[in-house]
Formats: structure tokens, sequence, C-alpha cells
């Protein structure tokens, strides 16, 4: 164990067929008709992280939650904490506000029938809150939210706010923690070492540093990954060869280098990071952050 400091371990639960990368090669039409992996996928990272002792977050896709509701009510019976992750895994963005509120109303109302529990977070798909879509706090705010997670302040082809702060703060008029995905100073630029491509993609030793530098600074990382991403035997999609890169490196490795990053550091949920009143430090950064911009 090289810190003190307590991650917070997250799961974004959706298949390989919901990705982002591949919506031009793959209509949602066709969904129902793929081989489902999400829910065996899921077992393996539920039994790692009880191996390990790890209560996690997972974001679950109202789409899964729909038609493998047992595996939800497994999770939360295993005590890690069930958030949203939306319904049908459409970019924020690409979506009226309607749309957007009917959507979150039904994948949050599902997931709490059926953990019968508060659902406290959400994440939007592929972290498509940009300042395109920044009318979604509010939004998220009015539904009962505690926390949003989709900010990452990066420059990205799909998303990101690269002015937005590395630490918490609040949104939509302090109603709204917002907790962003994880990114390092390096030479005076935002980095990100948050988890999912970024974990695959580089080597273990170079994502350990990042966050080794990230808690150094006494700020808690953000780690996500989806089920699909420790699962090499999964279907090949026809796709560019830019969205094959992307989702198909490394998935032999992310499984083990996941062990490893269990054991050299500590971990938890989001909402025992973020929310737990005892963490005054993190409630003091959110509260001298909520008076000044978030953003350029």
């Amino acid at each position: 164990m090289t810190s003190q400091v307590v991650n917070a371990m997250s799961v974004d639960v959706e298949d390989y067929y919901h990705v982002t990368a591949f919506a031009n090669s793959l209509s949602r039409s066709s969904w129902e008709s793929q081989e489902t992996r999400v829910e065996r996928n899921t077992h393996v990272l539920l039994d790692l992280f009880a191996r390990c002792n790890v209560r996690a977050t997972f974001f679950a896709l109202g789409w899964v939650a729909e038609r493998v509701p047992g595996l939800i009510k497994e999770l939360h019976r295993a005590g890690h904490e069930i958030a949203c992750h939306g319904f049908s895994h459409e970019l924020v963005y690409k979506q009226t506000p309607e749309v957007f509120r009917q959507e979150t109303v039904r994948s949050k109302s599902l997931l709490e029938d059926l953990t019968g529990a508060k659902v406290r977070g959400y994440r939007a798909a592929t972290y498509s809150i940009t300042s395109r879509s920044l009318w979604a706090l509010d939004i998220l705010a009015d539904l009962g939210f505690e926390y949003d997670s989709s900010v990452f302040p990066v420059r990205h082809d799909l998303y990101g706010i690269p002015g937005a702060s590395r630490h918490p703060f609040r949104v939509a008029a302090g109603r709204v923690l917002e907790v962003p995905l994880t990114t390092v100073k390096v030479l005076g630029q935002q980095l990100p070492c948050a988890g999912g491509g970024y974990f695959r993609l580089l080597p273990y030793g170079a994502f350990r540093w990042a966050l080794r530098r990230v808690n150094a600074e006494g700020l808690p990382a953000v780690f996500y990954l989806h089920p699909w991403e420790i699962d090499p035997g999964q279907p090949r999609i026809d796709a560019p060869w830019r969205s094959r890169f992307r989702h198909y490196t490394n998935l032999h490795r992310t499984a083990g280098r996941l062990s490893q990053l269990l054991g050299d550091f500590r971990w938890a949920s989001m909402d025992e990071v973020f929310l737990n009143p005892s963490r005054a430090e993190i409630a003091a950064s959110a509260a001298d952050l909520a008076r000044s911009p978030a953003w350029s």
C-alpha cells in the first residue's frame, strides 16, 4: 500500500455493444440481438472486489438494469453503491433537456425500485456533460441527485471541459457536488489518469506514478472501468480502426492490472469518499470552490 488517501472505485455497468465508439457501426435496434456478456463480466469484478475487501460504486445503465434486474439487486446486497448511468447511453449533448429528464427519471426510478435505496450519484454516458450540456446539472439537482461525476477536465474529441477544476466543486446553485474524473498535472498540462482506456493503453507503472502524484496532493482519485474491459473474448465489432484500437487494446491485461491497482492503493465507493461528512477536508475544498468559477 503506497498512500493513506482513499480513492474512489467505480464501474460503468454497460455491455460491449453500448459504447459510443461503436454507435455508427452498431444500431441501437440491434442491441437485443447481441450476445449479452455484462452479467458474467460484472460478476468477475464483484468477486475481485470481494477478495480485496473493496466497496465500489456501480453506475448502472437503465437499459441493462431493465434486462438483468437480478444483477443490480446482487450488487446492492453485496454492499456496493448503486448509482445512475442514464438509460439509453445516448450522449447528453445529443438529447433535448426534456428527453434527458425523462430518461434519467426512468433509470433512477428503476434502480431505486430494484434496491429499495436512494440513488445519490449520476454519471453521463461518455462523460457527455460538457460546455454544450451544462443545463443537465440543474435537471440532476431537480431530480434529487447529490453528486455527479460526468465532467472530465481534458480535451477529447467526444467529451471534456478543459478549464474545469480538478477538485470537487459545487454546481446547480450549490445543490450538487461535481466530482470530476481524475487528471494529473504534468508540465502545466492536465493529463487523464482516471481509468478506462487510459488504464489499458498506458504502462501500469506510468499509471501508478500518476495516481501516486495525485494522492501526494491530498486529492482522492476517481477510477472507472467497464465490465467489458476485462473480457478479451468478447465479439469483435466491424468498426473504424480508431474505435477498434480504443476498445480492444490490452483487454487481456486489464484484470491483472486491476488486481494490482487494488493492492497498491486504498479504495472505497464514491459516496464513502466524497459524501461522508467525516471527510471534512473534501467538504471544505468543495465549499471553497463553490465560491469561484469551476471552469473558464
